[in-house]
């Protein structure tokens, strides 16, 4: 089988079986989940910066998609890219994690390739980006033998046909499937050439509680089209594409309902004038 390697281990978060399951222990203590709104958590959003400043989100929204039936699948969206650019799908093999290798749902994956144009990538040609990668060993910790359909999806329309119509296959194969969007949101400060607020503490509260509030509201009231908008007019997501397109796979899925579980910057972690915001998001039927 081909295996993608693991190329952010070490850095990003650890890379071994032992140090991960510690700082998954810790981020489960770290966030106190409240009672969710009744029913199955079919999917969410999760952010992807380094373990450090933002794994207790992802990892608590990924454990929160866990329940007591089997999950045959996890259709999964990521990427940092912009309208225009290609649509990414990784459609055989499987991708390594600490805990071991994550298989690719190849049904579904190679049906998608052949719907839309999709460029490949494979175990030795791939674009280095975090978005997906981060999230896998948390999956593969709380999912032991799921399989995935990794896709990079830009912000336009199409996207949510893709994402609406990897959920209906799962479907019609009969396959238990969960959704995850990964995006972080507003990238503040001279780092990102992004600084409509000035410096200090007025520009923290202002992405806190304006820039990143906005789009927070926006995915809670799941409209697809609406997140794109939002990100696209005040930069408070860096993967639109990916959280829509979750949306609109999770709806297809019968997810109605999104509640957010946990928000944060990197300030809290690091106190600077460069900064970035990271929420998790659970969708409910």
């Amino acid at each position: 089988m081909n295996i993608r390697k693991a190329i952010f281990a070490g850095s990003w978060y650890p890379d071994s079986a032992s140090e991960c399951e510690k700082e998954i222990d810790h981020f489960i203590r770290e966030i106190k989940i409240k009672d969710l709104l009744q029913g199955e958590s079919i999917g969410g959003i999760v952010p992807h910066a380094g373990w450090y400043f933002s794994g207790s989100i992802a990892c608590n929204v990924i454990r929160c998609l866990k329940d007591e039936k089997h999950t045959d699948v996890i259709i999964m969206f990521g990427m940092h890219l912009h309208p225009g650019s290609p649509y990414y799908i990784m459609k055989e093999g499987a991708w390594e994690t600490p805990f071991g290798e994550i298989e690719i749902e190849k049904n579904i994956a190679q049906e998608l390739a052949e719907k839309y144009s999709f460029d490949i990538e494979t175990s030795e040609n791939f674009m280095q980006d975090n978005t997906i990668e981060l999230q896998l060993p948390f999956i593969k910790y709380f999912f032991k033998d799921v399989r995935i359909v990794p896709m990079g999806v830009p912000p336009d329309k199409s996207s949510l046909e893709i994402g609406k119509a990897a959920a209906e296959m799962a479907t019609k194969l009969g396959l238990r499937a969960k959704v995850i969007g990964s995006t972080d949101l507003t990238h503040y400060g001279t780092n990102y050439g992004f600084m409509p607020e000035g410096t200090g503490p007025a520009s923290l509260d202002w992405v806190r509680n304006e820039n990143d509030r906005r789009i927070i509201d926006v995915m809670l009231t799941m409209d697809s089209e609406a997140v794109i908008r939002e990100a696209m007019a005040h930069r408070n997501a860096c993967c639109s594409g990916a959280a829509a397109t979750a949306i609109a796979a999770a709806k297809q899925l019968g997810a109605k309902h999104a509640e957010s579980i946990a928000y944060a910057t990197s300030y809290d972690k690091s106190p600077g004038d460069s900064f970035v915001g990271y929420t998790g998001i659970v969708f409910k039927d």
